[in-house]
């Protein structure tokens, strides 16, 4: 690597003040402190609490939906997302092979089947037009519902995810799933603070999933929440996640199967701090960007993936396109050893073996990408001195 590259990791970790740069911390202060603390003085540490009950009402607030549902984690959300829709056992759900293997996992949790369509360069996320011209050619309405004709299964659902916090084209997308009769699923893991044409992400379906992991924009420890404006599929998601049971003063009655689900108190508490914070993570996240182009002007053959059209992403984790005459893992190589923490895109869950065998379109898009795409430090508190200047 050039002297260029040199400067490039220096110049990042100057600017983190660290000789290791970590791909992206929490960012935690006294108000952390103070609300996890209440909460452990208060004794209420698990599954019942008022933090989650607030978590969840600033939360809603904040994304513009009626109601969310806090849980263990975002794979649990799009489990349970999926379940209350009507997913059902040998049902396809269309999702990205570009994705995290959550998206993946939590479908095969209800016995369906992934099916892996191709994503749109400009978005990261599920192409429509693509996806479009692809199910005019596998798949066909019978009685209302969509079928693949080759496996003669059921379609149910779409899961698009807005990749590092890259809204989606969702306009297109509701558009396709109206049209086809297929059920619209927002996997919005990585997007809290990301809006479609003013308009948030997680908003454009009837459910959708959100994590908290201790690496996202903020974080619960580990969480996960459901969106919904539908108060009864709110209710449903609540009563299932807290293992189905029927309220009672004493008795022990469950109605169904149902899933030990439930953010925990002390969780939402850290949550209820960190969504306070929100804007300033949103304006710390936006002067990372600038100050990366900044830095990355000078190389030739990279440049730094910006939000599409219409929209305002939450650059959750930061992505640099590589051009052909790099070799991603030499550069991976290279930054690591400069204490730069990168990481290349997750491996196309079609190429895992527990998935290679599932249905899948022509992934040219995912597979360009894989190569081309990596993710450097985006921790947003860090660089807020250097974001004042700008």
């Amino acid at each position: 690597m050039n002297q260029q590259w040199r400067e490039f990791a220096e110049s990042i970790k100057k600017l983190y003040g660290k000789e290791f740069v970590s791909l992206h911390e929490p960012t935690f202060n006294e108000k952390e402190v103070e609300y996890v603390t209440d909460c452990v003085k208060s004794g209420w540490v698990s599954s019942v609490g008022s933090y989650v009950t607030r978590f969840e009402e600033d939360l809603a607030k904040f994304v513009g939906v009626k109601r969310a549902v806090a849980v263990v984690n975002g794979t649990a959300a799009l489990h349970i997302a999926l379940k209350i829709v009507g997913v059902e056992e040998n049902d396809e759900v269309l999702m990205p092979s570009l994705t995290f293997i959550a998206t993946a996992n939590a479908v095969s949790y209800l016995q369906a089947i992934p099916h892996f369509v191709d994503v749109n360069k400009e978005t990261l996320g599920v192409d429509p037009f693509k996806l479009e011209k692809y199910l005019n050619k596998i798949a066909e309405l019978r009685q209302g519902e969509l079928y693949n004709k080759h496996t003669n299964r059921r379609i149910k659902a779409l899961v698009p995810m807005h990749t590092f916090g890259h809204p989606c084209m969702m306009d297109e997308l509701v558009a396709l799933c109206e049209k086809y009769k297929i059920v619209l699923v927002e996997d919005a893991a990585e997007s809290l603070g990301s809006y479609y044409k003013g308009k948030h992400t997680g908003t454009f379906s009837k459910v959708s999933a959100m994590s908290f992991n201790g690496n996202k924009i903020i974080t619960t420890g580990g969480g996960g929440a459901i969106l919904t404006d539908d108060e009864t599929l709110a209710d449903y998601a609540k009563h299932l996640t807290t293992t189905a049971k029927v309220p009672h003063r004493w008795e022990f009655i469950h109605d169904e199967i149902g899933f030990n689900y439930r953010m925990p108190n002390i969780n939402a508490a850290l949550g209820c701090a960190q969504l306070e914070k929100m804007n300033d993570f949103l304006k710390q996240k936006r002067g990372l960007t600038i100050i990366y182009e900044g830095l990355l002007k000078n190389i030739e053959g990279i440049r730094l993936f910006k939000e599409p059209i219409e929209t305002m992403s939450n650059y959750w984790l930061q992505v640099m396109l590589l051009d052909e005459q790099y070799d991603r893992n030499e550069v991976l190589n290279f930054l690591n050893e400069q204490g730069v923490m990168s990481r290349p895109i997750w491996t196309p869950i079609h190429e895992l073996e527990m998935y290679k065998d599932c249905p899948k379109m022509n992934l040219f898009t995912t597979q360009q990408l894989k190569q081309r795409m990596i993710n450097i430090p985006s921790t947003p508190s860090e660089v807020k001195k250097w974001i004042q200047h700008l």
